[in-house]
């Protein structure tokens, strides 16, 4: 089966018509969807992604940011710019989409062999960030594939006798496919589709293979010029518009 990958989509409804534009006309053959949370934050557009999302993507789970709009949570670990777009956000929200951000389950979930999560298998909120924060699953995941968010990197992280970062190379255009050996363990991620930070400012998304154990990471430009002027217009944060031009 083929599932379209996506996380933290942060509002932004230009990235997210983008990639989907994209996968679909890649993947008409796509079996189904799935998000790894974040579905809101930062972004201008909360109301439109999400019912774009709800159209488009039957498995979605919650991400920080999510769980920070519809319940209040983990609010003070935020900085200021994250927390003003939060109060800003609710305030933006039918009550129909409050009760869907509240009503989504929290990772992990097992799909077809594999696992999605927003943060860490262990812990939601946690980041995988470097080797040495995915040597603690050793001997405790539940799958051999597990996808996961709330970094905004693409890439991930390969697992078998010690732990090896797995990044698009650099020369990688529109395109990078790795394939999962049988033997190992995959902690990867899809990438940001609104708000990437590893210096590519373009949205990224993924297509699993499941059957040949293909991971396929994508990048698609975006008009990300429209998307910074939405975020100032509405009185959010400049931060939250001008980091979208350098992909930090």
């Amino acid at each position: 089966m083929l599932y379209l990958l996506l996380s933290d989509l942060h509002a932004n409804l230009e990235a997210f018509d983008a990639v989907l534009h994209d996968a679909e006309a890649r993947y008409p053959q796509l079996d189904a969807a799935a998000c790894l949370g974040d579905v809101v934050g930062y972004g201008a557009d909360p109301e439109a992604v999400v019912r774009r999302l709800q159209e488009t993507t039957k498995t979605v789970i919650r991400g920080n940011h999510d769980k920070a709009v519809a319940l209040g949570e983990n609010l003070e670990w935020f900085n200021p710019a994250a927390r003003d777009a939060t109060y800003w956000t609710l305030n933006q929200l039918c009550t129909e989409s409050v009760d869907y951000l509240r009503e989504l389950p929290r990772g992990p979930r097992m799909l077809n062999g594999f696992q999605i999560c927003h943060g860490s298998p262990l812990d939601e909120d946690e980041y995988l960030i470097l080797p040495s924060d995915v040597e603690m699953l050793a001997g405790r995941l539940d799958a051999g594939v597990v996808f996961f968010g709330h970094t905004h990197v693409q890439g991930g992280f390969r697992m078998l006798r010690g732990v090896v970062t797995v990044v698009p190379r650099p020369d990688a255009s529109e395109l990078e496919t790795i394939e999962l050996e049988e033997q190992a363990y995959y902690i990867l991620n899809p990438g940001s589709v609104g708000q990437p930070r590893d210096q590519d400012p373009r949205a990224a998304y993924a297509v699993y293979d499941s059957r040949n154990r293909l991971f396929h990471m994508h990048r698609v430009a975006y008009e990300f010029e429209t998307t910074q002027r939405k975020i100032l217009e509405a009185g959010l944060p400049e931060r939250l518009a001008f980091r979208l031009a350098h992909g930090r």
